[in-house]
């Protein structure tokens, strides 16, 4: 299983926008990348930023973390691709709907964190049941 590190991730992400921008060949992922950080213009400054690779983004300070942001669509689309956990692909078409992609991909994210934070904080394992429901409520709720 692969399980990259915090600069690994930030690495990653960094140098997909610089090949980007610069016009030359990007893998199959480094392009799902780059056309995540384009759906997030707030990002590219901190991507063409050499201190984004150490900053500390906190919650207290009132900051998102784009790379954990990004990591996040990639995760995502990663699962939507491969419909894991089953039944994802169709509650994110529900949730095309009333959304366009990339809200619809916000709104699972928001279930995905609520779900990893239950996991963490009861020290249960990840309820994928759970975590389909909170995606399957809000595409009922904007019907």
């Amino acid at each position: 299983m692969f399980n990259p590190s915090r600069e690994d991730v930030r690495t990653f992400f960094i140098e997909a926008w610089r090949k980007h921008q610069a016009n030359t060949v990007l893998t199959p992922l480094e392009t799902m990348a780059a056309d995540i950080v384009m759906m997030h213009p707030e990002y590219h400054d901190v991507l063409t930023d050499p201190d984004s690779q150490h900053a500390d983004y906190t919650v207290e300070a009132g900051q998102t973390n784009p790379f954990l942001h990004m990591s996040m669509h990639l995760a995502i689309n990663e699962q939507l691709s491969i419909d894991h956990p089953p039944g994802i692909r169709a509650a994110h078409e529900g949730l095309l709907r009333t959304h366009d992609t990339h809200e619809a991909s916000h709104i699972i994210m928001e279930a995905l964190g609520e779900v990893v934070w239950e996991a963490q904080r009861l020290g249960t394992p990840f309820d994928s049941d759970r975590y389909l429901e909170l995606i399957r409520r809000h595409a009922s709720r904007d019907h």
